[in-house]
């Protein structure tokens, strides 16, 4: 690794951009606030309006990972300012492998033995899929498994992760670092995994997780999972959520 400047993204396959403040220097460590890395968004959107024409000026063809918060609504922008659809957030995807690492230790599991999923932001308003969760087939949902107060437990734990990480350790980089360099070798491999993360979503109108199959040229199809009707309202309202993010991240640019 190394340090230098836009003419040495020519012929890059991927950019990962995670320029921007972070949570605790932007004011978005508080879990009473329901806006979350929202709060971070006017300040991002700004530094990516001026580097995003300059990393797709030297690397036109290159796949563009939208690491900085809030994800959804900046890859919203890239996407706008960079002229195509090559463009992912990282999304719930780190939400996702948490909410498996909780439920893995919930049942004294392996992560890889459960099927669980987060979608819609990557922020506050985000769903949680309980109703197809699983561990290897075998649903979740009934009560005795995972009555209400350990649902509410596990999603307060995956949804404000970050900050407590933040308290912890005073940043939150080595989990988004992680997922952002797995996410690397999907679309670099063309590996076509299906994973929860940020692509735009014709039907809603804005980036937003669902499952997604991830290769050489970003995404390559979205797929629909299966919902209660109760998760799919939470999902309608998440994706208003996000429209109005980036209703005020466009109108920036007018």
């Amino acid at each position: 690794m190394r340090d230098g400047d836009y003419a040495d993204l020519v012929g890059a396959a991927l950019v990962m951009v995670s320029v921007g403040l972070n949570e605790k220097a932007g004011g978005a460590t508080d879990r009473g606030d329901p806006a979350g890395r929202v709060n971070l968004l006017g300040a991002n959107a700004a530094i990516y309006r001026e580097i995003i024409p300059q990393v797709v000026a030297a690397a036109p063809d290159a796949v563009l990972l939208v690491v900085s918060d809030p994800p959804d609504p900046l890859a919203d922008l890239t996407r706008r300012l960079a002229g195509h659809d090559r463009v992912l957030s990282t999304g719930t995807f780190l939400d996702s492998l948490r909410f498996r690492a909780h439920l893995a230790d919930r049942f004294a599991v392996s992560p890889v033995s459960v099927d669980a999923q987060v979608v819609g932001e990557h922020g506050t308003s985000e769903v949680f899929l309980w109703s197809s969760a699983s561990i290897a087939g075998s649903p979740l949902m009934e009560p005795a498994w995972t009555p209400e107060p350990l649902r509410r437990e596990i999603e307060q734990a995956v949804r404000y992760a970050n900050i407590t990480i933040i308290e912890g350790l005073g940043a939150s980089q080595y989990g988004i670092g992680m997922a952002s360099a797995r996410i690397a070798e999907m679309v670099l491999r063309d590996e076509r995994m299906v994973v929860p993360i940020g692509g735009y979503n014709a039907k809603y109108g804005v980036t937003l997780s669902l499952p997604t199959v991830v290769g050489r040229g970003g995404v390559i199809r979205t797929l629909q999972p299966s919902m209660s009707a109760e998760e799919q309202r939470c999902l309608e309202a998440s994706a208003e959520t996000l429209r109005q993010a980036r209703q005020r991240v466009l109108e920036g640019m007018s």
